[in-house]
């Protein structure tokens, strides 16, 4: 193990979803840690400002927009950042989609296919493009950002919590594939946090109150509280971790009712 095993100089991140919330805090503070960072949603312009920022902090980041649920620009996306930094060693999973807001059995089939292409198959896209690669270097970690709606029921975001418990076996059967050729995978679920993705519940005063209410932190997370726990499972500090969530939610899952 190195003097220290958070530092991750040398070591190439790829984060999608990098341009605000929890994707940007996540590329930010792999970046502060010396890792070169691979900033990338659909935006360019905003992966831009990202990854100004990031420089002018004496750090190296690169934009590549893609869109998560086009095979082609996932493809391009990988190809790119081998193209830029000649390896992949930390691949961060973040980009999301919610697009229906409401009972689960009214959900239209062009939504909940739209959920689970963009908040899992992508994934696994992404994982099959850049996980071998890793295990030719002798190792890698993916982090993919999965959800406590993956752990609980919810009356307005069930397709959305039914792709984010898809990603927990996604994770324990790809750590299971590949564990033996160095390469690890573990998820990262949050709860409510304030993102501009969450804005639907936090923004509503009394989903706010009744959750901050039954929270033990009593209120909800920041970007930045997430962040260090992709940068950990992305480092030599994790190196015996594998097929595991970590949950962040303030204790929400833990309280009684």
């Amino acid at each position: 193990m190195t003097a220290n095993p958070f530092d991750l100089t040398g070591k190439v991140a790829v984060i999608t979803g990098s341009s605000r919330g929890i994707g940007r805090a996540s590329a930010e503070l792999l970046a502060k840690l010396g890792a070169r960072v691979v900033i990338s949603s659909r935006k360019a312009d905003a992966c831009e400002e990202v990854a100004e920022g990031i420089r002018k902090e004496g750090g190296d980041a690169h934009v590549i927009a893609c869109n998560i649920s086009r095979r082609a620009e996932v493809e391009a996306l990988i190809e790119g950042a081998n193209a830029k930094y000649g390896k992949i060693d930390i691949l961060v999973c973040n980009a999301a989609v919610n697009p229906y807001y409401g009972p689960l059995l009214d959900i239209p089939d062009e939504a909940f296919d739209k959920i689970m292409n963009s908040n899992v198959k992508s994934n696994l896209w992404l994982c099959a493009l850049t996980m071998p690669q890793m295990a030719a270097r002798g190792g890698g970690s993916v982090v993919i950002i999965s959800s406590i709606g993956g752990l609980r029921g919810s009356t307005v975001i069930g397709a959305y919590g039914i792709s984010k418990a898809a990603d927990f076996a996604l994770c324990r059967s790809l750590a299971g594939e590949w564990g033996e050729r160095g390469v690890r995978v573990n998820c990262v679920a949050p709860g409510l946090v304030k993102t501009d993705f969450a804005r639907a519940l936090w923004e509503d005063e009394a989903v706010l109150k009744r959750r901050t209410a039954s929270t033990p932190l009593r209120r909800i997370g920041e970007p930045h509280e997430i962040a260090g726990a992709v940068a950990y499972l992305g480092s030599d500090a994790s190196t015996f971790m594998t097929g595991q969530t970590i949950v962040i939610d303030g204790g929400v899952t833990t309280a009684s009712v």
